[in-house]
């Protein structure tokens, strides 16, 4: 199926489209504050500027979007119909890119932990309290 809006419309859209503190980002983020963990949100001195960082466990966060980052087996993870190469190449960097600094924080002694979209929007309260019980915080998890 072809896109019904113009390139301008098309590229004004995606322009729009927010890198950090997203609403699953920013629903994970009160879940966790909730179960009183305490936490830095993208840190620019590390790889990748995790979206949470929890020094007190070395642990970051991401908080990926399943369109974006290729969430395998999610209905989310279409590819457009137009434009195939462009897309193929822009999710291949994108996957690249996240290697690359989950190798890095791995590297600098820190545990990388990713949280998708879909498992956030589904039940937020889950996701949280999988990195509560990753973390051994168990009183958390229970």
């Amino acid at each position: 199926m072809a896109d019904h809006l113009s390139k301008e419309r098309r590229s004004w859209n995606m322009s729009r489209i927010k890198g950090q503190n997203t609403t699953p980002e920013l629903k994970l983020r009160s879940c966790l504050h909730r179960l009183g963990f305490r936490f830095r949100i993208h840190d620019t001195k590390l790889p990748g500027k995790p979206d949470i960082v929890m020094a007190k466990y070395r642990t970051v966060v991401f908080v990926h979007g399943c369109f974006w980052h290729r969430h395998h087996g999610c209905r989310h993870t279409s590819t457009p119909k137009s434009n195939q190469s462009f897309w193929l190449e822009k999710f291949r960097r994108t996957l690249d890119r996240d290697q690359q600094n989950f190798k890095a924080l791995n590297n600098m002694g820190w545990q990388v932990l990713i949280v998708w979209e879909c498992e956030i929007n589904s039940d937020t309260n889950q996701a949280a309290l999988r990195i509560a019980r990753h973390l051994g915080e168990v009183e958390y998890a229970a």
